[in-house]
This record gives C-alpha cells, sequence and structure tokens, in this order.
C-alpha cells in the first residue's frame, strides 16, 4: 500500500496494492494491520455505499458529539473527494484537502474525526462507498455551506447539483456550538 501525508495533519491518502490478471483484480479495501502501520489507528463500526450521478454534490457533512473519522473510496466512476477541518481551536482550521478518487486509481482518503467531508462526482454514476468510525446519529448531523467563500474549495464543476438540504447549510464562521474541539494531533 502506498501512503500519503496531505498538507493536514492525520488526513491520508492511501493506494492500496491491487493483482490482476486477464480475470480482473483483488484488492484489500482495508486490513487494519497495515492501516495501522500506515498511522490509521481507527476502529470502523459502520460501511455505506452512495450512488450519484454525474455533477451531484454532496456535503459538507460532519457529525458532532459522536464525530465519524471516514475512510472513503470509489467502486465505479470517479469524485472529486473533499476533506475541510472544522476542529474549533485547530491550527488547520477552515482548511481544505480535496483529491480525485476513481475506480481506475483506487485511491483512498482517510478523513480523522472532527472534519468536515463532501464530494462532487466527475464522470457518468459513481457508486462510493465508505467505512465510518462511528454509527450515524441523526440528532448529531450538520453541515457547512459546500461553496463557503472562506473555505474556497475549488470545485471541478461550478453549478453542481445540490440537495435542498445541503443547499441550506450555514457557513462556517456561523457555527460555534456544533463544531468539534481540537484535542492536539
Amino acid at each position: 500500500m502506498h501512503v500519503d501525508d496531505t498538507p493536514i495533519a492525520g488526513v491520508k491518502c492511501l493506494t492500496p496494492k491491487k493483482f490482476g490478471d486477464a480475470r480482473g483484480y483483488f484488492m484489500e479495501t482495508w486490513n487494519l494491520q497495515r492501516y495501522r502501520e500506515a498511522g490509521i489507528d481507527a476502529q470502523f463500526v459502520q460501511s455505506n455505499v452512495s450512488k450519484s450521478g454525474q455533477g451531484v454534490l454532496r456535503g459538507l457533512h460532519f457529525q458532532n458529539p459522536r464525530p465519524q473519522g471516514k475512510l472513503v473510496y470509489v467502486l465505479a466512476g470517479s469524485v472529486f473527494d473533499v476533506a475541510v477541518d472544522i476542529r474549533r481551536g485547530s491550527p488547520h482550521f477552515g482548511q481544505w484537502f480535496g483529491t480525485e478518487l476513481s475506480a481506475e486509481n483506487h485511491r483512498q482518503l482517510y478523513i480523522p474525526e472532527g472534519f468536515a467531508h463532501g464530494f462532487c462526482v466527475t464522470s457518468g454514476p459513481a457508486l462510493f462507498g465508505y467505512f465510518c468510525t462511528d454509527l450515524y446519529q441523526s440528532e448529531a448531523d450538520h453541515g457547512v455551506a459546500w461553496n463557503d467563500p472562506d473555505i474556497g474549495i475549488e470545485w471541478p464543476m461550478p453549478t453542481p447539483l445540490v440537495s435542498a438540504k445541503d443547499a441550506e447549510n450555514p457557513l462556517l464562521s456561523t457555527l460555534e456550538e456544533e463544531l468539534p474541539i481540537y484535542v492536539g494531533h
């Protein structure tokens, strides 16, 4: 497995080894020992899959209390995936990192607890998978505006298709009580 650190501490890009031949390929999407060696000591308790059409943007989502760390990847198609540090007191507060995840590059993104997450589909339909470190809690579900000018994410599409709920997400600067607190890692 190839591991790349990003400019935001704790956010990592990972590319698992792929073993293939004329029949297709095999790839591990999670191996506790290998990921611990890569610096990811997460215990995943929920796995999800979503399917979205080209131009769909989902996010920016986070959960607090009971924040979720996520390991995300794409099974079909491609997305531009983004993590935003929203931990109050973090030296990286409000900073974002984005990368392409696709069925072709097999890249994964690890997003620690305390980050908002979103993605925009850049291909035809995309099948998006993610492991979470805590169970989904509807009462703890929050969002940040996908187009918050203070964050300044450079999305690949200027007018993506966004849900009514995500279109109503507030600016990061208006949130305080909803945000997780940085604990120094």
